[in-house]
């Protein structure tokens, strides 16, 4: 039978590559979605701010990385990246529908804060008695909801000033991509 130390390496490299397969699996799925390449990379950008919410709750509340840890950001990856979709998405067509760019993000950050806040706050409260240890077994589950909810808090705030900006350097870059090479993007914005 293989030892502690053993089990805990198996299970960090599965979850290693099971996080790495999900990450690119996310991104093939919005590259279909938007039909590009490069405003994936916004939402994408999304991730790591959620990651170091997960592990700064972690570490405030003196909780291992484990199995449920895990499972937590596993589950924070979905949910932020979900936030970040409605923020681009909404930006994108209003911008199709002749917004400039400064106030299709203002427009989609008015608009989308509150579904982003509703979201965030449900998961908070839905995580909150886990956190806390209340209940049978919840000890054991508690890493994954102080992940979840570390990661939701710091993601939630970030995501509605980082990926604006984002944004709009990966816009400009993509514009300037098409000035330089026109034939062979075709014009597609995504």
């Amino acid at each position: 039978p293989l030892g502690d130390v053993e089990i805990q390496r198996d299970v960090f490299n599965g979850f290693g590559t099971a996080i790495g397969a999900a990450i690119l699996l996310i991104y093939a799925v919005l590259v279909v979605l938007f039909g590009g390449f490069l405003h994936p990379l916004t939402i994408m950008m999304s991730l790591p701010l959620s990651l170091c919410g997960a592990l700064i709750g972690l570490v405030l509340f003196n909780q291992s990385i484990g199995l449920y840890a895990l499972i937590g950001i596993t589950m924070l990856m979905g949910l932020v990246t979900k936030n970040a979709i409605l923020l681009v998405e909404y930006a994108l067509v209003s911008m199709k529908h002749g917004l400039p760019r400064r106030e299709a993000l203002i427009t989609a950050g008015e608009t989308r804060m509150r579904p982003i806040l509703m979201t965030t706050i449900a998961m908070i409260a839905g995580m909150l008695p886990v956190a806390l240890g209340l209940g049978a077994g919840s000890e054991a589950r508690a890493p994954m909801a102080i992940s979840v909810i570390g990661g939701l808090i710091t993601a939630t705030l970030l995501t509605l000033l980082v990926i604006p900006v984002v944004f709009t350097y990966i816009d400009d870059f993509q514009n300037w991509l098409m000035r330089v090479l026109p034939s062979s993007l075709g014009g597609n914005r995504g």
